[in-house]
């Protein structure tokens, strides 16, 4: 028995909870988002194509959406207004169709390089989903100022699936959207996802200049796994624009690099965040301004989110006191690295000499206060 069809007369579609009308527009049906668990997507395709062949004569001939809405379940009715996930047909095949408002206009024959970002972005989360892009751009009636109607067609499985299956991937990427915002992940957007729950959605992406991942705690028992906490901080610290550390994610290597392959969360500790911020006071000077440190839940577990905005010029270079030396550690040495690419580079002494003496000549001609005049 069908979990769902096409009512003669091609007003509605039926199913054993209750009837999705036609919309007010005439464009589509209308369904509430309660109901998308006993609908699977094999049946709502059939159904669909039943509509095209009784309009049009060919179940591929003509194309038609079932959207969806999240209004109270007393209220759905064909003036429902939908949500921005809906379920469309075209050439006979079910597809997930998503629109969306967007500060960044989107039109592959305007070449500013956003539509290709957005589509290298939304390729990668896709493809770990096993689905595809088909579409991303500027929706018909997309308007001439921002924000932007625009307009997402996905290809998901749909064979054993129901209809929320499909809709929870049309959320997660109206959520991937959202931190997306300017056509790339940034370190605001990665944290912005963590922060809800969504760590899933940077499986695929690549650590790079600005993100690095590490599957479990650093060892906080002994210097050795201080001393690797303060170096990652302060390879952030020298770089020109910040990063973010996630503890509890698995990478692995691949031709171009790493990226990040699995979320393992640590199990759940609060104690943790107070060990890392002393280890890093302990082994880090200057601190580092507004360096926040979270215990971010997942799941049974938790990710440690350190996330750290570009610093001050004057504050660089960051001094590690430490550093590990052929696998032994030198507490006497003092250890100065920064991030390049996904790689840690060591700051070279010539340029650690000139700002050294940059400093001093500034004093020397009184355009810089020393520390006893700031107090």
């Amino acid at each position: 028995m069908r979990t769902v069809k096409m009512e003669r007369g091609g007003e509605s579609l039926i199913t054993s909870k209750r009837g999705w009308p036609m919309r007010d527009t005439a464009d589509g049906f209308i369904a509430h988002e309660s109901d998308l668990g006993d609908v699977t997507a094999t049946d709502l395709q059939a159904a669909l194509r039943a509509y095209c062949k009784y309009m049009w004569g060919d179940p591929c001939g003509g194309e038609v959406d079932l959207a969806v809405a999240d209004v109270p379940e007393e209220y759905l009715d064909d003036e429902a207004p939908p949500s921005g996930i809906a379920f469309s047909l075209n050439k006979g095949q079910l597809r997930l169709s998503l629109t969306v408002w967007l500060d960044d206009y989107l039109d592959e024959g305007y070449d500013d390089g956003e539509a290709e970002a957005y589509k290298e972005s939304l390729t990668l989360m896709l493809e770990r989903l096993g689905c595809e892009l088909l579409h991303v751009g500027a929706h018909p009636n997309v308007g001439s100022a921002p924000p932007y109607f625009t307009e997402i067609h996905i290809r998901t499985p749909i064979r054993g699936k129901s209809l929320a299956d499909m809709h929870a991937i049309g959320q997660d990427v109206l959520a991937f959207i959202d931190a997306l915002q300017g056509g790339v992940l940034t370190r605001e957007t990665a944290v912005s996802l963590l922060r809800a729950e969504k760590g899933d959605l940077l499986i695929g992406q690549p650590e790079g200049p600005w993100l690095d991942v590490k599957v479990d705690h650093y060892d906080l028992s002994g210097r050795t796994g201080k001393i690797s906490l303060a170096q990652a901080v302060a390879r952030f610290a020298n770089a020109e624009h910040g990063g973010v550390i996630v503890v509890g994610m698995k990478a692995k290597k691949v031709p171009s690099g790493e990226i990040i392959k699995a979320v393992q969360p640590v199990p759940m500790d609060a104690r943790m965040q107070r060990k890392y911020e002393i280890a890093i006071e302990q082994h880090l000077y200057p601190p580092p301004d507004y360096l926040n440190i979270e215990l971010v839940p997942h799941g049974q577990g938790m990710l440690v989110v350190l996330s750290l905005p570009p610093q001050p010029e004057e504050l660089k270079p960051f001094l590690v006191h430490g550093a590990i030396v052929d696998g032994s550690v030198e507490g006497a040495f003092i250890s100065i690295v920064r991030r390049r690419g996904e790689a840690s580079i060591p700051i070279t002494a010539p340029s650690i000499h000139a700002t050294m003496a940059a400093g001093r000549a500034l004093l020397r001609r009184g355009e810089v206060r020393g520390l006893d005049d700031e107090n």
